[in-house]
């Protein structure tokens, strides 16, 4: 709701529509989607009222949001129930779901995704995927410019954004599962981030230049990539194969993914391992399956990234 409010005090020309999510996890979710809907509605914004369908039903094509129903209200407002895969709900697949939902909603409007991260979400994320192991691509997390996604808040520390709120008595709804023990993200920042803060008060800056200098390591590698060969063919990535000489099996594990997420495709850590060993003696015509259906393909000169079909 603070950027909501920020967005259309300072930047109304910037702001195309609002999309407002029901993940359907309980009432405190239906009530904030409410509460987005009826402050666009008193400011005169399009909102766009996303919830899921909940019938378990999979999308056509597997991966984007299919709309089971599309009602325009009399008060103008786009209201629309989508279904997803029919995962075990986590924080993940809410996730997921969400982004599916605001991605879809971004084309429609041809707009950019502007979101509330704050630098303490930055930093949560980042000790996350230090707990789990993540290379330094992951480490960067949200400090790496996503395309089509703005963060104007990243920089800005969530109890700042709490003082604003307050200041200009924007309303919002506090969803009680964000002080859930059940969530890893919850634990983390009540326990571990909080206790290491206590001992090291600079502890949360330090993660977050861990996530600064990941990203800048991955800025660097995308640069390398950009001088290399490569081209896009319709759906799919061509790079010549030359651009791989003299590139040993730790190189290529670097390569891959970067150029595996030009398709907006990624790799775990197997799979990074798998083509690295694999692209050294692959031959013409052989072919490598990634996840979720795509492929690595060698040809006599090339390899080419196909994305799912």
């Amino acid at each position: 709701m603070v950027l909501l409010d920020a967005c259309l005090e300072f930047r109304p020309e910037a702001v195309v529509a609002v999309a407002t999510f029901d993940h359907g996890t309980g009432v405190a979710a239906a009530e904030a989607v409410e509460l987005v809907v009826s402050e666009c509605l008193r400011r005169g914004v399009p909102v766009v009222a996303g919830r899921a369908a909940g019938d378990g039903r999979r999308p056509a094509d597997g991966d984007d949001p299919a709309a089971q129903g599309r009602e325009l209200t009399t008060e103008g407002v786009q209201r629309t129930a989508y279904s997803f895969g029919s995962a075990r709900p986590t924080e993940a697949t809410w996730r997921a779901n969400r982004w599916r939902f605001l991605r879809a909603v971004a084309e429609e409007h041809r707009a950019t995704i502007a979101t509330a991260h704050t630098l303490d979400d930055q930093m949560e994320t980042v000790a996350m995927r230090i707990l789990r192991g993540a290379s330094a691509r992951g480490l960067a997390a949200m400090a790496i410019r996503a395309k089509g996604i703005t963060r104007p808040l990243l920089g800005v520390r969530r109890s700042d954004v709490a003082a604003y709120a307050a200041e200009r008595e924007v309303r919002f709804v506090e969803d009680p599962s964000n002080a859930s023990a059940n969530y890893l993200r919850n634990r983390l920042r009540a326990d571990l981030l909080q206790a290491a803060s206590d001992v090291r008060p600079g502890f949360a800056a330090e993660l977050c230049a861990i996530g600064e200098r990941s990203a800048s390591w991955r800025r660097a590698l995308a640069e390398l990539v950009d001088s290399l060969d490569v081209q896009v063919v319709g759906p799919a990535l061509v790079v010549a194969a030359s651009a791989f000489d003299g590139v040993e099996v730790p190189g290529r594990a670097v390569l891959w993914p970067e150029l595996v997420g030009r398709l907006g495709l990624t790799m775990d850590r197997r799979g990074v391992v798998r083509a690295a060993a694999w692209s050294m003696t692959a031959r013409a015509g052989q072919r490598m399956p990634l996840s979720g259906g795509a492929s690595i393909e060698r040809t006599a000169r090339t390899f080419v990234i196909r994305p799912a079909f």
